[in-house]
C-alpha cells in the first residue's frame, strides 16, 4: 500500500496491524532542515558501515555514525560501535523529537546516503541493546525517498516518501512484527541524511 504525504495525520497510525508508525512530515522549516543537514554533513566523523557476512568484515557505500548520552556499545550486523558523545546539533535535534514524540532517547545512528544508488536492506532494530518495543524517531534531511515497511508474516507491505525536514515514529511492538528498509532510487542525485533517535539499555563501555 502506497500513502499520500498530503494525506497524513500525526496521529494516523500507517500500519495496518501489529505496531505502530506515526508520521508527522516536516517538523523542520526548509532553512531549518538545510541548515542541519549542512553542518552534520560537514562535522560528523562519518565512516563506511561494515556488516559481518559469511564471517567476512564487508564496507557498505553509506556512512554511519553513532552517537550517544554514554560511550554504549551497540551491536548489529555482526559488529560493534562505540558511542561518541553527542554534538550540539544532534541535541538541538533530540529536544525537537523528544517533544514532538513524547520520549526520551539517550543515542542516536546517523546514516549517510550519498545518492539513490545507496540504500538499506529489509531488517527491524530489535537488537538486544535496544529498549524492546521502544520508540524510535527517524529525523530525514536532503534527498526525498521511499520508505518502506513488510510484516514478517503477512508479507503486507506499506510504502512513503519521507520529505527534507520531516519526522517519522515507529512505537510499540513496530520493530518485533514489520522489516523496514530504504530502497534504491534512480535519479536521485543528491544525499540524504537519516538519524534514528532511541533507547539504549545496556550498559557503557568504560
Amino acid at each position: 500500500m502506497d500513502l499520500f504525504n498530503d494525506a497524513f495525520d500525526p496521529h494516523l497510525n500507517l500500519l495496518p496491524h501489529d505496531g505502530t508508525v506515526n508520521y508527522h512530515g516536516a517538523i523542520l522549516s526548509t532553512a531549518q532542515a538545510d541548515a542541519y543537514f549542512t553542518e552534520l554533513n560537514q562535522t560528523i566523523d562519518w565512516q563506511h558501515d561494515t556488516a559481518r557476512i559469511s564471517g567476512q568484515i564487508i564496507n557498505t557505500a553509506r556512512q554511519v555514525a553513532w552517537h550517544a548520552s554514554e560511550p554504549f556499545a551497540y551491536t548489529y550486523s555482526g559488529t560493534t560501535k562505540i558511542a561518541l558523545p553527542w554534538t550540539d546539533a544532534l541535541l538541538e535535534l533530540k529536544k525537537i523529537v523528544e517533544k514532538q514524540s513524547h520520549a526520551t532517547y539517550n543515542a542516536c545512528l546517523l546514516n549517510r546516503y550519498n545518492d539513490g544508488s545507496q540504500g538499506m536492506a529489509w531488517h527491524s532494530d530489535a537488537e538486544k541493546d535496544l529498549q524492546k518495543n521502544g520508540t524510535i524517531a527517524s529525523i530525514s534531511l536532503g534527498a526525498e525517498r521511499r520508505f518502506a515497511f513488510k510484516h514478517k508474516r503477512t508479507d503486507d507491505t506499506v510504502s512513503l516518501t519521507l520529505q527534507h525536514g520531516s519526522l517519522l515514529i515507529m512505537a510499540d511492538d513496530t520493530q518485533t512484527h514489520w522489516l523496514h528498509r530504504l530502497p534504491p532510487l534512480v535519479g536521485v542525485s543528491s544525499a540524504r541524511i537519516n538519524l534514528t533517535f532511541r533507547t539504549m539499555v545496556t550498559k557503557q563501555v568504560r
